[in-house]
Parts: structure tokens; sequence; C-alpha cells
């Protein structure tokens, strides 16, 4: 793999932490996409490619963030799968927090049910001071695999309630040095947790809850958090739950919030090659989701409490099986993803922007399974050409999202 010195192309000046107003972080899946098949059927032997080789050069990506002049570092929650393989989203976070001096950092998502509260609460304060000063946003969610939740030993269908009470016990830490909590899930006698925050009201600002099924939207509407969209719906979807979100605050007496979006990048200097990459790349992360979330057969989710929309997906059996369908998948997956030439991925984050008020972008250069080599590439010609354009943007929220 090439190692291209990692300073701005063009002579570009970066900007100044105190001269970016719309922040841009990256978050990488760690996954090996190649290897599902084999875990699958759970072949013998190793796989085609190695879970280390994916660690070597996703490592290598994610030292590019900070040099090239990113604002912050993203680590996705996921386990015992090639899904994606980053072993928790706070002891990734960890790890990196240790390698830089001057991200800020974030969690897209930690899955609340699948853990004992007052352990992602204590390693959330060791993080907290681990980074001294630097900003840490908490990004929650429910979780939605299956298998995951069956290998934590963990009922589906306790994930709302264990969600619920997990955040008020989070809240809770964050506003008292001694709390303790009573509820049908967690019983916590009184406590406190060493060592205090650093942070705790930015903390509580900075919590973000991330959110799929249209029943736990007024749950993230009513908890006065941020929220964080992780690209599982379209755009307008989003732009629908935003204003309703809206809604629910003002109604509640909170001003409107603005999203952290996740999105997709394909970015080089011509527009086929951006298609082909975010095409080929889109369908296989999309096959990676549906077997990582059980859509290859939804029917496993029919009766499952918190989860009955989950059974009235298509299923999806990965590129090829049908082409109507891959074309379908490109239309609503892959074509609305920041790709193209610098200046059109420019102009697509503007229009995601203006679609949902995203007040900062998540990028993610590398999915499906894309070599590391392309997702450089893409991640070098977006932080030289599109990076400094965005953060110089003052994000708005459109009127028509702000819930009145």
């Amino acid at each position: 793999m090439a190692r291209a010195p990692a300073t701005p192309a063009h002579g570009r000046r970066r900007r100044t932490p105190e001269e970016v107003i719309m922040k841009i972080g990256v978050h990488l899946y760690f996954q090996n996409y190649t290897d599902w098949d084999r875990f699958k059927s759970r072949q013998p032997g190793p796989p085609a490619i190695t879970d280390q080789q994916i660690y070597e050069e996703d490592l290598h990506l994610a030292g590019l963030v900070e040099p090239l002049g990113f604002d912050s570092y993203w680590a996705v929650d996921h386990h015992f799968t090639p899904y994606a393989m980053t072993g928790g989203a706070l002891q990734h976070l960890t790890y990196m927090a240790g390698k830089t001096t001057k991200l800020d950092f974030g969690s897209i998502v930690v899955v609340l049910p699948w853990y004992d509260p007052l352990a992602v609460v204590d390693q959330i304060s060791v993080l907290d001071n681990m980074l001294q000063g630097r900003q840490l946003t908490i990004g929650l969610g429910r979780g939605a695999a299956k298998q995951e939740f069956d290998r934590f030993r963990v009922p589906m269908p306790h994930a709302r309630g264990r969600f619920a009470e997990s955040v008020e016990i989070l809240r809770r830490a964050l506003k008292n040095e001694w709390f303790s909590f009573e509820g049908e899930h967690f019983q916590i006698p009184e406590t406190s947790i060493r060592p205090g925050f650093r942070n705790p009201e930015r903390l509580l600002e900075r919590m973000r809850i991330a959110w799929q099924s249209p029943d736990t939207l007024p749950i993230v509407a009513n908890s006065g958090h941020g929220v964080i969209m992780t690209n599982t719906k379209s755009w307008d979807e989003y732009a629908e739950d935003i204003q309703q979100v809206n809604k629910i605050r003002r109604s509640i007496g909170l001003g409107p919030t603005q999203p952290t979006v996740q999105v997709m990048l394909s970015c080089f200097d011509s527009e086929a090659e951006a298609w082909g990459v975010m095409s080929t790349h889109m369908l296989e992360s999309y096959n990676s989701s549906a077997k990582q979330y059980g859509l290859d057969d939804p029917s496993q989710f029919i009766g499952v409490k918190g989860y009955e929309h989950y059974a009235k997906v298509p299923p999806y059996l990965g590129p090829g099986t049908d082409p109507a369908k891959d074309e379908q998948m490109l239309e609503y997956a892959a074509r609305p993803q920041a790709w193209g030439t610098p200046d059109q991925v420019f102009e697509k984050l503007q229009f995601i922007q203006q679609k949902t008020g995203a007040v900062e972008f998540i990028v993610n250069p590398r999915f499906g399974g894309m070599s590391a080599e392309t997702a450089e590439r893409s991640m070098r010609l977006f932080a030289a050409e599109v990076l400094p354009r965005l953060q110089a943007i003052d994000p708005p929220l459109p009127e028509s999202l702000n819930g009145e």
C-alpha cells in the first residue's frame, strides 16, 4: 500500500479549529466483507483475507484522519461477525485517543441494551478524562442484529426497556456524584463513578440518539438529546423525521435540534470512477448489512416486540441474485450518497445539509469489499478539495424542519 505524505494537496492552508464552523468526521467499519460466506457456512480454515490484514489496513486509514485535517473520528459498535470488527465503540475510541492529539471523538453508536449500563458509564468517564478536554460525542442506539443480541444473551423484546433505563442511568451519572436506580431491568445501589467526568455538562449536551423504527422517534424527541442519522433511510424520510422530532421538542419547551449525519464517500477525479466505486461497494455494503441484521430472512422478526417493522422489509439475497432488486438498491442506497468529483461531492453534501439540516457530517470512505488503496485515494482527494470548503459552511436549519 502506498504511504504518501499525509499533508493537504495543492498547498491549501488547513483551517484551524477556531476557524472551522461545520465539523467533518470519519468512521471506518473494520469489515471483512469477503469472509461472509465462509463465516455463515462455518467452513474450516482461514479466510481469504485475514482479520489481521483488515485491521492493519483500516488502522492505517484511521491514522490519516488527523493529519489530513478532519475534525473527528467515530467508531461503530459491533461484535462476533465480519460486519464490523471494532470489538466495541468505546474500546476502539480509547485506543485512537492515545494515537492522536487533536481529534474529537464520537460513537456511532453504543448499543446500550447489550451491556451493563454501569460498565458503559465507567468507560465513558475514563475516555472523557483521557481526552483531556477534547470533545466526546456519545451516540447511543437500541440495536437490531438478532445474532448479536443472542450472543450477548439479551432478549430482543427487552431492548427498548433496557435502552430507556440505560439512558436514564447515564443521565443520572452525569448529573450527580452519587446516584441510584430502580427499574424493571436494572437495579443499582447508591454509587459514584470514578474518575469523575471531566466535562459532564458537555457530554450531556453532546449526547446523540439514533433510531430506525418509527416507534423510537418519540422517545428520541422527548429525551431532549440530539439526533444522529446512521444512513438507513432516504434523505426525504430523514427530513420528515427531523421535522417531527423538532415538533415534539417544541411541544415540551425545547428548541429545534440539528442532526449529525453519516454518509458514504466516493470522491475521485472522474465521475465515472466515483460511481463505479460507489455502485459496486454500496451493493456489497447493503448485502453485508442484510446478513448482519437478518434482512436476508426478515421473517425472523415476526412477533418480536419493538422490531415488527423489520418483518415487512423485502428480503435481499445479495448482488447478482435479482438484477431488478440490485437496480432498485442502487437508486435507493447508492445514488443519494456523496459520490463524484470533488465539486459534485461538495454539491451533494450541501444538498443533504439542506434536506436534513445537518450540523456535522461523518463520512465513511471504505465499505463493502473496497480496497484500502481505493479508500485512501478517495480520502486524500476529499481532504484536499472538499473538506476546507465544508468546514467553512455555517449550516442552516431549513425553516421547514424547525418543527413549527
